[in-house]
């Protein structure tokens, strides 16, 4: 079985999201069942240099214009990956967009991506490509048209973000105007590339089971809830997991002191030096942390409401996040306001991230939708507790009662009141050492690992194949 894995960006390589990290955790995973390589993008801010140039080049016809395509490649972690290097796609510093928004020519860049995909594909005689998001999701449509002995799988991991685009797009893209229909790429008039991983993919998936369920739903469905009920039959929902050798608080050389669940006093070096780090005092308070995209599903409208309150409690605070800029604007002030809150919001920093995951006793995830999340499973791998709005992934892996892994602090409703409530209950926490430490020992033993995902999808790729 020769799996192709496609994605925007895979993490060390590119990343933005928690998409980057399935792409490098997850095939990681599925390379102990299946034979599987990688495929992304060569982004203009990644060194070419570092990369190995295959004799794999071709050109793609879109829309009657021709682009060079060459494949780099590299191997990490026992994975190897490709690099489609091709005019237009690589010519950017970004990959998505800059501070004017995103590229106007997407759809031509990522319908490159997708073409060059397929090409390469058949070069390796690939079983099944595996594509992610709006980004890869032309790729089920054009192996069906092409009629290629190549099975699909396509997941979702956010179904806000869709690729939607004016309805002259098709022309550009090369697809015929027979698409532009209901039951094909039309979507209120313009052209939605996410249908396409809907519609022509022989399976569908998303990153938890409850997501599945909520996007079917006009609440989470974004407009597509009618398609997914249409296409249920062929939606999985399989709970993300994360690389437990990357996020390892035993030998992370990020940290300024290693530990584990015996020796949780060295946890507590980390909260001191972060502390000191960023300029805070108290640190015999309650340090709540949030490591996030500043956009609106991670509850920001709700955080700033909240603000206020939240301060106002006998806690510190540290929000590590970059993103829209209007957020950012609203959040200063009240980091000049209060001493006890920390904005670190010059630039997403990997290693950072690691020393505050380390550091936190309690971390905030309000999102107001969360496909699955990664965030909550990273900091109980540290021994910080999540407090978490019970939707999507977030209901299927925190748990405030039982014995489920992970144990955690739960909203039931994404209100002023109910975080400040879950805020006051981590306090109260907080001061029972005892039940604190039995909590924190408790998800630092949990099994994160993408192992049982991996299964799972390799159970869908077998069923796939005659």
């Amino acid at each position: 079985m020769q799996i192709l894995f496609c994605a925007s960006e895979i993490y060390p390589y590119a990343k933005s999201g928690g998409l980057a990290d399935v792409g490098h955790s997850l095939v990681k995973a599925l390379g102990k069942h299946a034979e599987i390589q990688s495929v992304m993008p060569l982004y203009g801010f990644m060194p070419k240099e570092e990369f190995e140039k295959t004799d794999i080049a071709f050109s793609v016809n879109l829309g009657g214009v021709f682009y060079e395509v060459t494949l780099y490649e590299k191997l990490h972690d026992g994975i190897k990956t490709y690099f489609v290097d091709a005019p237009l796609l690589s010519a950017t510093e970004e990959m998505y967009g800059d501070t004017k928004g995103d590229y106007a020519n997407n759809d031509i860049r990522f319908a490159l991506f997708c073409a060059a995909v397929v090409e390469l594909a058949q070069i390796i005689h690939a079983d099944i490509v595996h594509a992610n998001d709006w980004h890869s999701a032309l790729v089920p449509l054009l192996v069906r048209r092409a009629k290629l002995k190549i099975k699909t799988l396509f997941s979702i991991h956010n179904l806000a973000y869709q690729g939607i685009f004016e309805r002259d797009s098709l022309a550009r893209v090369g697809l015929e105007e027979s698409y532009f229909q209901m039951d094909a790429l039309e979507f209120y008039g313009k052209v939605n590339f996410l249908k396409a991983g809907i519609i022509y993919s022989d399976a569908l998936t998303t990153v938890s089971p409850t997501y599945a369920k909520e996007i079917q739903t006009k609440e989470f469905g974004c407009g597509l809830e009618g398609l997914l009920q249409l296409y249920k039959a062929k939606l999985t929902g399989i709970l993300n997991g994360i690389d437990e050798t990357v996020f390892n608080p035993q030998n992370d050389a990020a940290l300024y002191s290693c530990y584990s669940s015996d020796t949780l006093a060295k946890k507590y070096e980390n909260k001191k030096a972060l502390q000191k780090e960023v300029g805070l005092s108290g640190l015999k308070k309650p340090l709540f942390v949030m490591i996030s995209r500043l956009v609106h599903q991670k509850g920001f409208d709700l955080l700033i409401k909240s603000l206020d309150a939240f301060l106002s409690e006998d806690v510190n605070f540290v929000l590590l996040a970059n993103g829209d800029e209007e957020y950012k604007k609203m959040l200063l002030p009240y980091a000049k306001k209060y001493k006890n809150f920390k904005f670190l919001c010059n630039g997403y920093d990997e290693a950072l991230s690691h020393r505050i995951y380390a550091s936190g006793d309690f971390l905030l995830m309000p999102s107001l939708y969360e496909p699955c999340g990664l965030n909550q499973m990273i900091a109980a791998r540290y021994g910080t507790i999540p407090i978490v709005h019970r939707v999507g992934g977030l209901k299927d892996s925190v748990y405030e009662r039982g014995n489920k892994c992970m144990h955690g602090i739960v909203m039931r409703e994404a209100t002023k009141k109910t975080l400040i409530g879950a805020v006051k209950r981590a306090v109260t926490l907080y001061g029972n050492n005892a039940k604190k430490e039995e909590m924190i020992s408790f998800n630092m033993n949990c099994d994160f690992s993408f192992d049982k995902s991996a299964l799972l999808y390799h159970k869908l790729y077998k069923r796939l194949l005659p």
